[in-house]
């Protein structure tokens, strides 16, 4: 872990050998044997990963703790890789890799990844699956509803409120998620159809009839702007259509859903609409800006995503020869995150004086009245 607290280049992106007696070579070695090592399993990488998480959620949680899903591809084409596979046609070629980072349900401050999962050809690499060898290959959302059934097991000590972007908007896996007794909080498309008022009608639909309250003023695309905010009880009563649009399935009914949409708007000075997030979940004991702020927070993993791929640890430049010792590098890679966020985070007169000694020895600049950053801290 040490090792991986720098920031690399894509041509220099092998672990950075500590300054000792032991040459770099035998550094890469140790790192080889370390991670062709059969006793190393995922599930024991990810432990100091979830013990951040538990330490985490009971120092910077009040009510909630915050876990974001999320799915990003990694493009490889290097000819040592034998496992990566056209992930949407044929000159996307890689991995897929899911991610559950945890953040703090006052703050947003991101606290730990607690879940990893590494599509290959040869299948799928979990963190929390304990098994080394791969599982088969499920869809998205089927994979991480066994992924929140896991995480709401694990006894934090606060409750998970479960964010997904869009993908999220499925009422078969909502059902799911209800019937466990998850919360859940989802972004959903404008057209799906919830009961409202004792009718059904489209999400956007409702959100016109809603009168919005003023919340907070946001940074929208480098301006400041007031963010609106408005709220509706509706009801999930369509049945579930397959996931292939052209598979000839029949929709599944099942039992309502009892929820909230929250409607956060972003608009200029005229009224006019700037963005639209139209969010459903349901957590009913907090306030509906409070939600639209959760989903604000969302783009944390966005940002750890960036620290390990091209503003940090050049996730796609590793030379690892398969998708497994890439899983168990990336663990240990997200400890040293950890460990960033954590200075970040931090209030103290002793960690400020830190990060400002760590971003002169970065040698980044920061733009005016920007303090540091988590890829400078890294660096």
């Amino acid at each position: 872990m040490l090792e991986h607290k720098n920031s690399s280049e894509p041509l220099s992106a092998g672990l950075k050998a500590l300054p000792n007696k032991i040459s770099s070579f035998a550094s890469t070695q140790a790192a080889w044997r370390f991670y062709a090592n059969e006793s190393v399993s995922l599930s024991i990488l990810q432990g100091p990963l979830t013990a951040a998480a538990h330490e985490g959620i009971a120092k910077h949680c009040s009510q909630y703790a915050l876990c974001v899903h999320d799915w990003s591809r990694l493009g490889y084409k290097h000819i040592n890789k034998t496992d990566t596979y056209a992930i949407t046609h044929e000159t996307d070629v890689g991995y897929d890799l899911q991610t559950s980072l945890v953040l703090s349900g006052q703050t947003g401050q991101p606290l730990a990844p607690v879940a990893q999962r590494l599509v290959s050809a040869d299948g799928s690499y979990t963190s929390y699956g304990g098994t080394a060898s791969a599982s088969p290959v499920k869809a998205h959302l089927d994979e991480v509803s066994d992924c929140i059934q896991h995480l709401d097991g694990q006894g934090f000590a606060k409750p998970l409120v479960h964010l997904i972007d869009r993908e999220g908007d499925s009422v078969g896996h909502i059902r799911r998620w209800e019937t466990a007794g998850s919360r859940w909080l989802v972004r959903v498309n404008d057209n799906p159809r919830v009961a409202y008022a004792g009718k059904p009608m489209a999400c956007k639909s409702v959100a016109q009839e809603l009168a919005s309250t003023k919340t907070r003023q946001v940074s929208y695309h480098g301006k400041t702007y007031w963010q609106w905010v408005a709220q509706a009880d509706v009801k999930l009563t369509r049945p579930a259509k397959p996931s292939q649009k052209k598979s000839k399935k029949p929709a599944v009914p099942g039992i309502p859903v009892a929820a909230r949409l929250v409607v956060s708007r972003v608009l200029d000075e005229d009224g006019g609409v700037l963005a639209q997030w139209l969010l459903l979940t349901n957590v009913k004991d907090t306030d509906a800006s409070a939600i639209a702020l959760w989903y604000y927070w969302r783009w944390q993993i966005e940002c750890f995503f960036k620290l390990v791929k091209s503003a940090g640890h050049q996730l796609e430049s590793w030379q690892q020869e398969s998708a497994l010792a890439i899983a168990k590098r990336l663990l240990v890679a997200s400890m040293a995150c950890v460990t960033v966020w954590a200075i970040a985070a931090d209030k103290s007169k002793e960690a400020a004086e830190l990060r400002a000694f760590l971003i002169k020895l970065s040698g980044r600049q920061m733009r005016h009245k920007i303090e540091f950053t988590n890829p400078a801290l890294l660096a």
